[in-house]
């Protein structure tokens, strides 16, 4: 089995990005061959600083690092240093569809009605992807429900690619549903929406480098209700910035919210907050500590992302080599 996935290194990591991907990320890495790649050149189709993009590339890397991803268990590396992704992507160009294209659910969202503002990046992100894992072969692709679409448009290509040139060269891969469940984390300021940050409030959101008071401080003025906890899940129905909290609690601790909310069933947030706040703690401050390490030495970064695009390039380099083949280039 082998997965492929990447994140947009979009700097100002937060618990959202550590419990919704990158915790999953690391469990996967005694379930499978993993390829884990910064997304540099999907973060092309919104304007970015340059020098941002760069420093966010090994903040990224760091931050994965640190949260447990091993570059010498999986292979690591920065995307545009890898030019086989926008070589393949270029290729398969040829074979997706702007019907394809123009369905695609995250187009319609971010596009919005300025779709003649928007980069053609923005419109053939999905695209790249389908290389991105093409490339190297994937059997199966870790996804949440937003990412489920792009998938099957990977399929699609694979499999009209491998028909339209008569050949077998595209594995036609699977989501991946291992290294347990993603969890959902929403904001502390309001528990309909997603915890991100680009909110403007910096107290909805447990950022990776807040330190331990700033931590407990933002639980403690945490949005809540009024009511104590039940003692079971379906009983937070309705309660969205209670069944947030309790989900954090269950995702760091790795309880189910069932178990959790039998320990503090009947109880109030004032005795839950405190719980919590100590349970974030304790997996964050190891984690800052090892970021804080890594940031000290970005030589060492870069030898690491350097080490794991040497890996990927070798592993890719026959795929695409036998794309240029199959549609007739020099290669």
């Amino acid at each position: 089995m082998r997965v492929v996935s990447g994140i947009q290194p979009t700097g100002g990591l937060h618990l959202g990005n550590l419990l919704g991907a990158i915790l999953r990320w690391v469990r996967m890495q005694d379930e499978a061959e993993c390829l884990f790649f910064l997304a540099d050149l999907h973060s092309l189709s919104e304007h970015m600083d340059p020098a941002e993009r760069r420093s966010s590339v090994r903040e990224m890397a760091a931050a994965l690092i640190a949260s447990g991803i091993d570059p010498a268990k999986s292979i690591l590396f920065a995307q545009s240093a890898v030019p086989a992704h926008a070589e393949l992507c270029w290729i398969l160009n040829g074979t997706a569809r702007m019907g394809w294209l123009s369905r695609m659910t995250q187009w319609k969202d971010k596009a919005g009605k300025d779709r003649e503002g928007k980069s053609v990046a923005l419109f053939d992100y999905p695209v790249l992807q389908a290389a991105d894992i093409l490339l190297y072969q994937a059997t199966h692709v870790p996804v949440g429900e937003d990412q489920k679409q792009h998938i099957e448009l990977t399929r699609d290509i694979a499999l009209k690619f491998n028909n339209d040139f008569e050949t077998e060269l595209f594995v036609v891969p699977e989501p991946f549903i291992g290294g347990g469940t993603a969890a959902r984390v929403m904001s502390l300021r309001d528990g309909s929406s997603k915890m991100s940050k680009s909110d403007p409030s910096d107290m909805s959101r447990i950022n990776l480098t807040d330190s331990d008071d700033t931590i407990a401080q933002k639980i403690r003025k945490a949005k809540t209700d009024p009511e104590p906890l039940p003692d079971n899940e379906a009983a937070l129905e309705g309660r969205s910035e209670a069944k947030n909290l309790v989900g954090i609690y269950a995702a760091v601790t790795g309880e189910s919210v069932d178990q959790v909310l039998q320990r503090f069933a009947g109880q109030g947030f004032g005795s839950f907050k405190p719980a919590l706040a100590d349970a974030l703690i304790a997996l964050l401050s190891p984690l800052r500590t090892r970021l804080e390490q890594f940031r000290k030495d970005p030589a060492e970064l870069d030898r690491l992302l350097a080490e794991g695009a040497a890996r990927a390039s070798a592993m890719g380099a026959p795929t695409l080599a036998e794309a240029y083949r199959a549609v007739g280039l020099a290669h």
